[in-house]
């Protein structure tokens, strides 16, 4: 048997902008996203089987309530991996996933996981993908999946000596087209975090229909955001933390504008953001000893209350 231990990062939007709808009914987007060290862990194992002719997968997880099937993400990378590359080979891939990104949060915990397997399979299979071939076969999948591919070369220990030097490895991107063209940022946001997520659920599809009849007042500057990255001016990365998206779900969901109204009285009010489609909601803090008091004070109102920073 061949095994690996990967990390599956989480990541948080720094900007969310949608620009329009196109005629097969996807949104366009300009968002920058960025990775944190909040991460589940993936054992993933194949197992040689002559007498089975085939490849099998299976996924376990410490999450109860995750499906294990063709429903998960991980374990549809896999059997996309089996689909393009298993001809000839006989025998059965486990995924075990040791959860702690909140689920259904916009912290793209699933696509994460996704991701790592893509990731462990090239290896354990010694399939030789580059990064690049990685991010094409990852879009296959899912909109977020090509920026944890990304982000998992250049942080994960495994990972990173193999794609040392590869422009593409990164923990900053900026997000364009359906969220799948993406520029690799040289240079990320440094910052500690405290993130909370309500006891809910919001749906990504539902939250994006749900702006298309809404006026939106206030849109990221996506440029002058990177240009703030570039030149460290948190004041820049502040004026443009702008997530298109709150004007839906802070609406449909008293709960997340609770959490968001009670971490901007913790944090300064201008650093504090939605993630993707929620319902999780992060802040920016100064140092960790800061984090770690504010998460104190935000677990009193969400049990998912993490301290974490950015990953750089």
């Amino acid at each position: 048997m061949k095994k690996i231990n990967l990390n599956s990062f989480a990541k948080i939007n720094l900007s969310l902008d949608v620009l329009g709808v196109l005629d097969n009914g996807f949104h366009q987007v300009s968002m920058i996203m960025q990775q944190i060290l909040l991460c589940d862990d993936l054992l993933i194992r194949w197992r040689e089987e002559p007498k089975n002719d085939c490849v099998t997968v299976s996924v376990s997880t410490n999450r109860y309530f995750l499906p294990t099937d063709e429903r998960n993400l991980a374990y549809r990378a896999a059997a996309l991996i089996a689909e393009k590359y298993g001809h000839g080979r006989s025998g059965h891939i486990s995924i075990d996933i040791k959860k702690r990104i909140p689920v259904s949060a916009g912290l793209a915990g699933g696509s994460g996981n996704a991701a790592a397997v893509l990731h462990g399979l090239n290896i354990l299979w010694d399939l030789g993908l580059s990064l690049n071939d990685l991010i094409r076969i990852s879009s296959e999948l899912g909109s977020d999946i090509p920026f944890c591919v990304m982000g998992q070369a250049a942080a994960d220990k495994t990972l990173k000596p193999r794609f040392a030097g590869d422009p593409l490895a990164c923990h900053c991107a900026l997000a364009t087209g359906t969220g799948t063209n993406l520029t690799p940022l040289k240079h990320g946001l440094h910052s500690h975090l405290v993130l909370s997520k309500p006891p809910i659920s919001v749906s990504t599809a539902t939250a994006y229909k749900g702006i298309d009849s809404m006026t939106i007042d206030r849109h990221p500057d996506n440029d002058e955001m990177i240009k703030g990255l570039e030149n460290g001016s948190l004041e820049l990365i502040r004026k443009n933390m702008v997530n298109v998206l709150e004007n839906f779900t802070l609406r449909r969901y008293p709960i997340v504008a609770q959490t968001k109204a009670r971490m901007q009285e913790l944090c300064d009010s201008d650093c504090v953001m939605m993630s993707g489609s929620g319902p999780a909601v992060f802040g920016l803090c100064r140092n960790i000893r800061q984090s770690k008091q504010l998460c104190g004070e935000m677990l009193a109102l969400n049990k998912e209350s993490f301290w974490t920073r950015t990953t750089w």
